[in-house]
């Protein structure tokens, strides 16, 4: 792949308001190099490491590999990127974390489904009922290994917008679901996950 159409996430992430929002000049950001990836986002180096132009979580069923930002999101945004889930069944896209609370966005294989659901995550413990949270919407859509998704996220006006290869989508809005509206970005899997384009633009 070129490299002008990849660059995965350029950071440095900007620090524009006093509340540290994720932001640039041009309203856009992505990642390009793992010092950059070491210094704005918290993530154990031998479960999450970008190499090239690819980022790559290993993680486990009995132990989910988790990244995020030390940024938060602006209110409105956009995220795309492609995942290829190399190994075992999830892959969570982490919405507007705060604390221990967060939107799951996420591809699920066992059930063949992509889902938006109320999200919880201690990052220390790995014990039943600290991790996840139950489904508010899914759809089904044939989903396998080693296979390339094109995934688009958009919070706009608390409204969310989740669509896998621009053929299956899902919508709710956060305030008549009770989500979480302000938060950092993060990425979850309990396998092997392989993100690249990974671009996140602010709406305003």
């Amino acid at each position: 792949m070129k490299i002008k159409y990849i660059l995965l996430i350029v950071l440095p992430l900007m620090i524009t308001s006093c509340c540290g929002t994720i932001s640039t000049a041009k309203k856009e950001y992505k990642i390009s190099k793992s010092t950059v990836l070491k210094s704005d986002w918290n993530s154990n180096p031998k479960e999450w490491f970008l190499k090239k132009d690819t980022l790559t979580g290993t993680g486990g069923p009995m132990h989910w590999a988790v990244i995020a930002s030390k940024k938060k999101l602006p209110a409105n945004y956009e995220i795309t990127f492609k995942v290829n889930m190399t190994k075992e069944s999830l892959f969570e896209i982490m919405l507007n974390i705060n604390k221990e609370n967060y939107i799951r966005t996420y591809l699920y294989q066992i059930d063949q489904n992509i889902v938006i659901g109320k999200g919880v995550y201690n990052k220390n413990s790995d014990e039943y009922g600290k991790r996840g949270g139950p489904t508010l919407f899914k759809k089904p859509m044939k989903l396998e290994n080693n296979k390339w998704y094109t995934v688009k996220i958009k919070v706009l006006n608390r409204q969310l917008f989740f669509s896998v290869d621009n053929k299956t989508f899902l919508e709710c809005s956060l305030e008549k679901s009770n989500l979480s509206q302000q938060g950092q970005l993060g990425f979850l899997t309990n396998g092997e996950a392989k993100i690249i384009d990974l671009t996140i633009k602010n709406i305003e």
